[in-house]
């Protein structure tokens, strides 16, 4: 039995995250998780095309990451999170101190699939977690 090792490769502009992605492929690098940070959400094109080039399954933090081609979204709703923010917004209109506000966690997490690039990428996989995906893109 092999075991796996995680490797963190660090991308602060683009020119560092190409470089990332040639590393990715100097290890063989089974998988990729992006992490969550608007530096890569602003770059979302580049990270999924660079992903579908050297055939990295990648997962990202956002469903948009998904519905923009990238393999699996999975994170806090961004949805939920203004709704909680309107709620919130309604409860200080209403007269509430928002130092007497308790702090907010996210509640709802999706994931999404997209099954296009399962296929461009040749993976296959199991109905059980297809089965749990909040959406899976056709």
């Amino acid at each position: 039995m092999t075991g796996h090792q995680i490797q963190i490769v660090d991308a602060s502009d683009e020119g560092e995250i190409d470089k990332a992605f040639a590393t990715l492929q100097e290890l063989h690098a089974d998988a990729l998780i992006v992490g969550a940070d608007p530096y890569f959400f602003g770059r979302a094109a580049q990270l999924i095309a660079l992903a579908a080039r050297y055939t990295v399954p990648a997962i990202f933090e956002l469903r948009e990451f998904a519905t923009a081609g990238g393999l699996m979204g999975y994170g806090a709703s961004i949805t939920d999170g203004y709704r909680q923010a309107g709620v919130y917004a309604g409860r200080i209109l209403k007269g509430a101190s928002p130092a007497d506000l308790p702090d907010l966690q996210p509640t709802k997490f999706e994931l999404v699939i997209n099954l296009k690039t399962v296929k461009a990428l040749g993976l296959t996989l199991s109905p059980g977690l297809l089965a749990i995906a909040d959406e899976v893109i056709e």
